[in-house]
């Protein structure tokens, strides 16, 4: 079992900056796929940006490339999003999610899920 908690959400104007974090227990390893998705109201859970626990094969959703950037602190067992140049489009409840071995952009691929941190960007 994998247990995920994230932080770091909260209010921002538009063109400001937020860093989530998504503190992990449990059975992590370096070969687990660590993600984070986001659901705006009314919206399908929508891919964000993904990498392995040990930093590589690193991807991005199209919306979010350039702006956001995932890492990884193994020493803290800890996931972070760096989310800079927010747009009102980037609102949303932010969620992370793991996975052991496999890399996928699809939600239903993900075993394991925080319980999301609202991100709310104002124009």
């Amino acid at each position: 079992q994998v247990q995920l908690v994230e932080s770091g959400g909260g209010l921002v104007q538009a063109g400001g900056s937020l860093r989530l974090s998504c503190a992990a227990s449990g059975r992590t390893s370096k070969t687990y796929t660590m993600a984070w998705f986001r659901q705006a109201p009314g919206k399908e859970r929508e891919f964000v940006a993904a990498s392995f626990w040990s930093g590589g094969n690193t991807g991005y959703a199209d919306s979010v490339k350039g702006r956001f950037t995932i890492s990884s602190d193994n020493a803290k067992n800890t996931v972070y999003l760096q989310m800079n140049s927010l747009k009102p489009e980037d609102t949303a409840v932010y969620y992370c999610a793991a996975e052991a071995f496999a890399y996928s952009r699809s939600k239903d691929a993900y075993s394991y899920w925080g319980q999301g941190t609202q991100v709310t960007v104002s124009s």
